[in-house]
């Protein structure tokens, strides 16, 4: 089974922190599916703001920490991708279930429904305990880093 480091996932990815969203990937199938995982601190600058005194990870991040464990899956198959960079080209059925709070441990699982040279889409579905809190079809194009 492979498995990253944080070292690792940024020598895949070009997120840093802040809105780096990954902390370790647990499990990769090559071309098939990978799982990582996000320890959701009250540390975590979006608390500030989202929201004072009950702190939530806003939605749309999990959707981004889901397209961040999608990117390193779709960037493993692809040569040369030091000028490549994972742009989202489009988000399909996504839907939230629960709050992710601090404290929680989200956990990232993507499959590829379809993963090309230059597209790719796939299906992502973040946890708590097992229990679902977004899940999405997300579609990206690899590109040049501008």
């Amino acid at each position: 089974m492979i498995t990253y480091e944080i070292n690792e996932i940024q020598k895949v990815i070009p997120h840093r922190y802040p809105f780096l969203l990954v902390d370790k990937v647990i499990e990769l199938d090559p071309k098939e599916r990978i799982v990582g995982i996000k320890q959701v601190t009250i540390n975590e600058p979006f608390f500030q703001g989202h929201f004072p005194g009950a702190p939530v990870m806003p939605g749309v991040l999990q959707i981004e920490a889901l397209a961040q464990v999608g990117a390193i899956l779709a960037l493993r198959e692809i040569e040369n991708t030091d000028d490549k960079i994972p742009f989202f080209s489009g988000i399909d059925k996504a839907r939230f279930r629960r709050p992710v709070v601090p404290g929680d441990t989200l956990v990232l699982e993507v499959k590829a429904l379809r993963i090309g040279s230059r597209v790719q889409k796939m299906h992502g579905v973040a946890t708590v305990d097992g229990q679902i809190t977004a899940e999405a079809e997300i579609m990206s194009i690899i590109g040049k880093k501008p």
